[in-house]
């Protein structure tokens, strides 16, 4: 145990820039477990399914921590990066394996089924240590981004009020008042982009985006969200199909923010000299919504991953232009899809792509006209 204890401490010591201000005692302290439950897993019988599922990461666990996952959250807290973490790993692996070999007389290196539960073992480990890694990173940045989204309400809060009150103004120059109108409308669009944030965030550290429903229009919501997307697209050319009559149980201003980012993103990436076409229609039971453009149609594999925002995060940093900046201001944070589909499913519905040469690239939108366990006496 001492042997390789030291040769872990070793390899601590050498991380750069050193986390490591922890002393001797911390450095070693989920080693030891770590170890002894290696051993322990040396000693206990196993079958070919557990051993296969094992080398995958996948090994029975209980309910508790395990030191792994212990080990990971001290590493973490103590500046460590995941390549260190698992570089920690690969360490501890060869340390071990060189001590076997020196401890085991040349003649009699027949082990090789010990070896590899050994490495099965530390591969379970590796598997549990990254994972609770991960984990706590996300949940530190979504944490971050929360905080920073409520944060930057009160002074953009300001800004729109400020704004406001130049613009009702009569006695000031028209030029100051053509900026104060662009001041404003540019704290719209920053306030629309830090309530996606909230939103995104409050998906992944709690239940999810919250919903209040009730009975209302889906008609006259359709029509008041156009009519407002076409001001402010007056270039732009938006038609709408939509029944006379079309009511339902809903959140009006949660469904309204996913008519507006479909039509916004439809008219963001569609044909300039095509019209953007929603269609609503409905029967007894379900209302659906569809938002058609001519623009550049979308790849299958783009399909897949369109409404994850992380994946085009990456995909669009890829693919940026000479300086660097192009493709990502033009996508912001790409989030916009990702909160219509958590919207969507708030109300038990599904939001679904297609896209074709022949009929260009269609949102369709599914929800029941009365929500999952909304009735009498709801």
């Amino acid at each position: 145990m001492e042997s390789i204890l030291q040769a872990w401490e070793d390899f601590a010591r050498t991380i750069e820039p050193p986390a490591l201000a922890m002393d001797d005692r911390e450095l070693r302290d989920h080693a030891k477990q770590m170890l002894h439950a290696i051993a322990n897993d040396l000693g206990t019988a196993q079958s070919e399914q557990e051993r296969a599922r094992k080398s995958k990461g996948l090994g029975e666990r209980g309910a508790d921590d395990t030191a792994a996952e212990t080990h990971a959250e001290a590493r973490l807290l103590s500046g460590y990066t995941v390549v260190q973490l698992v570089s920690e790993y690969r360490a501890l692996r060869s340390s071990v394996l060189t001590l076997w070999v020196a401890a085991t007389p040349e003649g009699q290196r027949n082990d090789l089924a010990d070896v590899t539960r050994f490495n099965e073992a530390i591969d379970q480990a590796l598997a549990e240590s990254v994972a609770r890694y991960e984990y706590m990173v996300k949940q530190s940045q979504n944490m971050f981004l929360a905080i920073l989204g409520h944060d930057l309400r009160n002074p953009l809060g300001t800004v729109v009020s400020g704004s406001t009150f130049l613009m009702q103004a009569t006695d000031i120059a028209s030029k100051y008042v053509l900026v104060a109108t662009r001041m404003f409308n540019s704290a719209r669009r920053m306030s629309k982009l830090i309530n996606d944030l909230i939103d995104f965030t409050r998906t992944h550290l709690g239940p999810g985006i919250p919903i209040r429903v009730k009975e209302g229009s889906v008609a006259s919501l359709c029509e008041e969200v156009v009519n407002e997307l076409r001001t402010y697209h007056p270039e732009r050319m938006i038609e709408l199909h939509v029944p006379t009559h079309l009511d339902a149980i809903f959140d009006e201003g949660r469904i309204a923010q996913v008519l507006s980012n479909l039509i916004g993103n439809a008219v963001q990436h569609g044909n300039e000299e095509a019209p953007v076409t929603v269609r609503v229609s409905g029967n007894d039971t379900e209302i659906a919504i569809a938002v058609n453009n001519r623009g550049t149609l979308i790849t299958p594999d783009q399909i897949s991953s369109i409404f994850d925002p992380m994946v085009r995060i990456a995909a669009n940093t890829r693919t940026n232009g000479a300086d660097g900046n192009d493709a990502f201001e033009r996508s912001s944070l790409g989030i916009g899809l990702f909160i219509s589909r958590e919207i969507v499913h708030a109300h038990g519905g599904a939001i679904a792509v297609a896209s074709s040469a022949a009929d260009g690239t269609t949102f369709t939108v599914t929800m029941p006209r009365l929500p999952k366990g909304f009735g009498a006496g709801a």
